[in-house]
């Protein structure tokens, strides 16, 4: 089993499998239709969670509205995850 690298690490330097341990972790599903598609469900909103070649793509919806932003994998875990935390 594959360990998650220490929380600071930027994301480019996880491996793939790395990247799926830590969206299973924060509770995001893969998509059946799209490997690099992710479903993340919270009280409050939801957010799809994309891993396109330079970045990683989210967007969130809630009530209705969309709203959306990237981040390059230079960031680091800790970063890009608390982002994505405070929602839309």
């Amino acid at each position: 089993m594959e360990l998650l690298p220490p929380i600071k690490t930027p994301l480019n330097q996880h491996s793939l499998k790395a990247l799926e341990l830590w969206l299973k972790d924060i509770g995001a599903v893969k998509s059946n239709k799209n490997p690099c598609l992710w479903d993340w469900e919270m009280p409050q909103w939801s957010a799809e969670i994309m891993m396109e070649r330079e970045m990683l793509k989210i967007t969130w919806k809630k009530n209705g509205e969309r709203s959306q932003c990237s981040f390059p994998y230079g960031l680091s875990r800790d970063d890009v995850q608390s982002a994505i935390l405070e929602g839309p």
